[in-house]
Formats: C-alpha cells, structure tokens, sequence
C-alpha cells in the first residue's frame, strides 16, 4: 500500500471533491467547512482530531476509514457505514447532523454525543452505546435490537421504539414522555 500524503493544521472550505478529487490521506488537526464528498471514496484515509462543518459526505465510502476525535457539526451522513469504518480508538460526536439510513450496526460507541440530530432509519443492532447521549435526536423507525444501550439518556429524544426484553437498558434516562416508545410492541393507547 502507497504511503499516505500527510496535512496537518490544514483548512478546506467550499471544496466540491466529487468533482475537484479527494486525496486520500492522514488529516490531523483540519477543518473542512462547507465541503462537499457526495459517494467520494474516503477509504483508508485518516482523520485525527478534525471537524466537518457544514459537509455533504452522503453515501461517501468511509470503509477502513479512521474517525479519532472527529466532529461533525450540521453535516449530512445520510447513508453512511460507519460500521465499516476501522473502530481502533474510533471516536466521534455528532451536532445537528442528519444521518438518515446510517449504520452504526455492532459497533462499540461508549459515551458518543448526538444533539440534534436527524437519525431516521438509523440502525444501531448489535451495537454497545453505552453511556452515550441523545439529545433532541429524531430517532423514527432507527432499529435497536440486541443494542446495549445502558446509561444512555433519551431523555430529550422523541420518535424512538425501543424494546425493553429485546435490548439492554438498565440504568438508561428516559422523560416520562417518552414512555411510549417503551411500550410500542404492546399496541396499547397511553392518553
């Protein structure tokens, strides 16, 4: 495998690179602003300690790709398998990003923060989110199933359909409003 170009302390703003060309490479302490990545081949690059902000990178390629300290802030993720990403000390959080029809299937995601995000569709299965947080996320239709999902907060979330006995949720925060969807698989009415 080719050496890697290496930009660090590097900013990029208004880069169309589905159309300019992505290098793929280590980024380490960059900002991308206002970027565009729409279905770019982010594999195997590096991103350590960088922000997106603003950023279209729906159904990029982020297979082998590496998020540590990463920050996304008002990007779209829609379509994103982040279940493909390499998860060697993967860390990222999220701030009113939309991540429709995204994938965080089986990861480990300890502590990660979503506010205000759009997360329909979203598929958390099999994956260990605990102690992350929710806050003023639409979670519609997002599929918990065999999640770990302990010490979550879901107290500021809405739309989500969680299944107690199918998912593990001991000590997660819920708002008395948002009791029902504990309780969707029942098909009772709470007024």
């Amino acid at each position: 495998m080719p050496e890697l170009e290496y930009y660090i302390d590097k900013e990029f703003s208004n880069i169309n690179f589905a159309k300019d060309g992505f290098t793929a490479g280590e980024y380490e302490n960059c900002k991308f602003e206002k970027c565009k990545f729409p279905k770019v081949k982010l594999s195997e690059s590096v991103f350590i300690n960088c922000e997106f902000i603003g950023c279209d990178l729906m159904t990029s390629n982020i297979s082998a790709a590496v998020f540590r300290d990463v920050k996304f802030n008002n990007c779209n993720l829609t379509g994103l398998q982040f279940d493909g990403c390499n998860q060697l000390l993967l860390s990222f959080e999220f701030t009113g990003c939309k991540l429709n029809m995204s994938s965080f299937f089986g990861m480990k995601l300890h502590k990660i923060d979503f506010t205000k995000c759009e997360m329909v569709e979203v598929d958390f299965g099999r994956a260990d989110l605990t102690g992350s947080s929710f806050n003023d996320c639409d979670l519609r239709n997002a599929v918990f199933d065999n999640t770990n999902l302990s010490k979550c907060d879901f107290r500021e979330a809405y739309n989500y359909a969680i299944d107690p006995n199918n998912n593990k949720i001991s000590k997660a925060k819920f708002s008395l409003i948002g009791i029902p969807g504990l309780l969707t698989k029942y098909d009772i009415l709470i007024e």
